[in-house]
């Protein structure tokens, strides 16, 4: 059974840094894609960044030159670096992963999310 497991949140001041990672555990081959979300209290959930195998990201516009999110293939870790943070950055902060599994001979994608990791930004 695949897992995802975020750390890295907590309590900074407006203006400071964290990074998140987003740790895969179980029989994995290898991850497809992963994207980094967020919910703020009474709002939607909404994408924040994204990375697919190949290293080609995109980010919402609200986080660009501020977050930046990478992949270390050989730990199946995905990281959000988050600089210049705002009281707007403020959420629950979320991995959501495809991976591969096989079918047989079959390549196949499976979903998962992460439990979130709380990000608070304030003075």
């Amino acid at each position: 059974q695949v897992q995802l497991v975020e750390s890295g949140g907590g309590l900074v001041q407006p203006g400071g840094s964290l990074r998140l990672s987003c740790t895969a555990s179980g029989i994995i081959f290898s991850i497809h894609a992963v994207g980094w979300y967020r919910q703020a209290p009474g709002k939607d959930r909404e994408v924040v960044a994204g990375i697919i195998a190949g290293g080609s990201t995109n980010y919402a516009d609200s986080v660009k030159g501020r977050f930046t999110i990478s992949i270390d293939n050989a730990k199946n870790t995905v990281y959000l670096q988050m600089s210049s943070l705002k009281p707007e950055d403020t959420a629950v902060y979320y991995c959501n992963a495809d991976i591969p599994y096989y079918a047989g001979s079959v390549k196949k994608l499976s979903n998962y999310w992460g439990q979130g990791t709380q990000v608070t930004v304030s003075s």
